[in-house]
């Protein structure tokens, strides 16, 4: 039994059933979910409110008109032949209704209505010409990790004392099993991605979701979702353009208000954008999908949908480094080399220009995207790549990860050498969402303490 099965026995023995302490929301936004439909994190298979046994066999793309969500999208009901048609999702089954789509002709097409919360009673969903359409119910349950984006601070838990009393080795080796299993459940999605979008699609939408940090990884992921990589490789003239209208980020009616030099870099976006701004309106995300404080400047989103243009733009490069014998230095030296001619001076469109240049992307993301898509990415692919994940140095740490450090080692002298690599810190971060998240009892009834105990 490898490490990280042991561990998914430990967690699934372990696992406790009552309510979490800091549960999932049960009204995330809309977008967010949709999202992770689009994703594949709800998975393909699923019994619709009818009964029928329904497969996802294609999910479609992201809707640039007026009507449902995804076009494009197939569906296999009870085994049959593929149907071919649209997609809906929304967080209500009242939606279709609600929402006009009954007597919409743009819904007519639409072959699977998807959401999250039921009435207490079914109803016919039908279509303008009253045929029906199939529902699927998903539950945020099933979903692989957390919706949101941080957790509570804590005191020092239970678990504390019975660590203080354990070799660092016997520790270290129940984070490791830990971090096996977070890449194993990592390699998992990302072949869904694969599955669901292709290799090269799966490969960009991670990769912008990493650019987006814990703040902006929602709306980066749904730019990439929207704007396919397909899509900006077949204009790469428009690409940036594209990125930074869909992006939201070309709103602003007057150039009057900016630096003579981003005035320039502007006015070509805009020249770009406009003639395509009518067709791509559905698709534009909202100021409010954006949280522009709270971030380092360097890594404000404006920077990074930069870095993204770039990367696409080099995307034979990127591939060639994450395909290559030494991935880990390989990307390394392409995210470190990326140039932009406005953003290596820029920390934002209304920022003033700075001297010094500074990276697109630095030291602490490259780990983080190694980390979480690089690795995740070839193991999916079969690649063994532990090795080389388990020796990736850690570059930063956040309140997330301080919370699990203060929760499992209080003031153990210890804990510093418990965080040294990335592979710990996801481990550390595995073991509390398991059991420190999963319970209510205020570390009195949480089974971690003895189950570590009782780890050879």
């Amino acid at each position: 039994m490898t490490p990280a099965e042991r561990y998914a026995q430990l967690r699934e023995t372990s696992r406790v059933k009552e309510r979490a302490l800091f549960p999932v929301p049960r009204n995330p936004n809309e977008l967010e979910l949709q999202t992770r439909w689009f994703a594949g994190d709800f998975g393909n298979r699923f019994r619709s409110a009818s009964g029928e046994e329904i497969e996802i066999v294609q999910l479609g793309t992201w809707n640039r008109e007026a009507g449902p969500d995804f076009h494009g999208a197939g569906i296999r009901v009870d085994g049959g032949e593929v149907v071919r048609g649209s997609i809906e999702f929304d967080i209500s089954d009242r939606s279709w209704e609600s929402h006009g789509h009954s007597i919409n002709a743009a819904f007519e097409d639409t072959v699977l209505h998807v959401f999250v919360n039921a009435g207490e009673q079914s109803f016919f969903t039908r279509t303008k010409s009253h045929r029906n359409v199939l529902q699927v119910r998903v539950d945020l349950s099933t979903l692989t990790d957390t919706l949101l984006g941080s957790v509570p601070l804590a005191r020092p838990g239970r678990c504390q004392a019975p660590l203080k009393d354990q070799a660092a080795e016997r520790i270290l080796s129940i984070i490791d099993a830990a971090a096996a299993f977070r890449l194993r459940r990592k390699a998992a999605r990302a072949r869904i991605m694969k599955e669901n979008h292709g290799a090269d699609e799966a490969l960009f939408q991670e990769l912008a979701a990493a650019l987006g940090y814990k703040q902006n990884k929602l709306p980066f992921t749904l730019i990439a979702q929207r704007l396919s990589l397909a899509t900006l490789r077949a204009e790469p003239k428009h690409a940036e353009a594209l990125l930074f209208g869909v992006a939201g980020f070309l709103e602003a009616p007057d150039l009057s208000v900016y630096e003579k030099e981003t005035r320039v870099y502007l006015r070509d976006l805009w020249e770009e954008w406009w003639p395509q701004r009518d067709k791509l309106a559905r698709l534009v995300l909202p100021p409010s999908a954006w949280r522009l404080s709270g971030a380092r400047p360097l890594n404000h989103p404006q920077r990074r949908l930069g870095a993204l243009a770039v990367v696409a733009h080099q995307w034979t490069d990127w591939t060639d480094a994450v395909h290559c014998a030494q991935p880990s230095l390989a990307v390394r030296d392409v995210l470190l080399a990326l140039r932009h001619p406005y953003w290596n001076h820029h920390y934002t469109l209304t920022s003033n220009a700075e001297e010094n240049e500074m990276a697109l992307v630095g030291e602490s993301r490259v780990a983080e995207i190694l980390a979480n898509v690089v690795f995740p990415f070839l193991s999916a692919q079969g690649a063994d790549v532990w090795t080389d994940y388990h020796k990736l140095p850690a570059h930063l740490s956040n309140r997330r990860l301080e919370t699990v450090v203060t929760r499992l080692f209080g003031d153990d002298a210890r804990r510093g050498q418990f965080v040294k690599t990335v592979a710990q810190q996801q481990g550390l971060l595995q073991i509390y969402e398991d059991f420190c998240l999963q319970d209510n009892s205020d570390c009195a009834h949480c089974p971690f303490p003895e189950q570590m105990q009782k780890w050879t």
